[in-house]
């Protein structure tokens, strides 16, 4: 039995780089820009325990999407349709851990299914479905790239507007309420955030590994530092060194851009989980044992 020798060219080749590289620089901006804006947002889901909401948003948004694709609408349009039903629904219906969990639940097997429905029916080209699932480096054209840029913007700048509230509201809801913060509208607010940065994450990296972006760099970053500044400009780094990066490995590859952009992020995320780790044993080894005294 004959077994064929494996060879990195399969897998990558750099041949004619520079000019993929220039063709395709919408992908890397948009890459750059959802990768800073997503590790920013992520310190909040973490903080809110939303993660598995931003899983959620994104299988609704994914049926907006595979909707517009079938009707010949606006994948973006569509992808933000769905996205900001799914947020305000769980925005609204999900004030309690609970039954934020139990909502989701229920939303994520539905937006996946009519995202299915619709992708079936559709029967144009079958890159078309696939990328809407494991997200498109090529599909980013200069009006899309406008429509991802205007709305990460705007989700950056409302971001940072009502960043000491939403912060005060994720770390203790009950004493924000307390000190006069309208904590339902805040929580409502960062929803729609939420929503409208997992509409546009879906066009690049797909619905299927969204929280590559809005959820391990931040979960990342808290891993090796807990300053209010330190983590949401660590978490924007790493955001934007998974998306930049795997965005580039995916030109050289004959891969889908999600399985880069997964692994550069998974490899952050156990190299920062290995830091804590080793800063955990090196204080243990030093703090004195019980029992002991210390030297006058």
């Amino acid at each position: 039995m004959i077994v064929p020798a494996f060879d990195w060219s399969d897998i990558f080749s750099f041949q004619d780089y520079g000019a993929l590289v220039a063709l395709l620089a919408n992908s890397i901006i948009a890459g750059a820009v959802l990768g800073v804006v997503g590790g920013l947002i992520g310190v909040f889901v973490m903080q809110r325990d939303l993660a598995f909401a931003v899983h959620g948003v994104s299988e609704l948004s994914f049926a907006g999407a595979a909707a517009a694709l079938l009707l010949g609408g606006s994948v973006v349009a569509g992808s933000l349709g769905g996205a900001l039903v799914a947020a305000i629904l769980i925005g609204i219906l999900g004030s309690k851990a609970r039954d934020r969990n139990s909502i989701v639940g229920v939303l994520m097997p539905f937006g996946l299914g009519l995202g299915i429905l619709f992708l079936s029916l559709y029967d144009g080209r079958s890159a078309n479905r696939f990328s809407l699932l494991t997200g498109q480096i090529v599909s980013v054209s200069s009006p899309d790239l406008g429509w991802l840029i205007g709305i990460s913007a705007f989700v950056l700048v409302a971001l940072l507007l009502m960043w000491n509230p939403l912060r005060f509201d994720s770390l203790d809801p009950v004493a924000a309420s307390a000190r006069g913060i309208p904590t339902r509208f805040v929580s409502l607010a960062f929803m729609v955030l939420l929503g409208l940065i997992v509409a546009v994450s879906v066009h690049i990296i797909g619905a299927l590994l969204v929280m590559a972006l809005l959820v391990t760099p931040a979960a990342a970053a808290m891993r090796v530092t807990a300053g209010p500044l330190a983590v949401p400009l660590l978490a924007a780094l790493f955001g934007f060194v998974s998306a930049v990066g795997g965005i580039l490995l995916a030109l050289a590859g004959t891969l889908p851009v999600s399985p880069y952009i997964t692994t550069i992020s998974f490899l952050i995320y156990a190299g920062c989980w290995t830091t804590q780790r080793i800063r955990g044993r090196v204080r243990r080894a030093g703090s004195p044992r019980p029992g002991t005294t210390l030297p006058a």
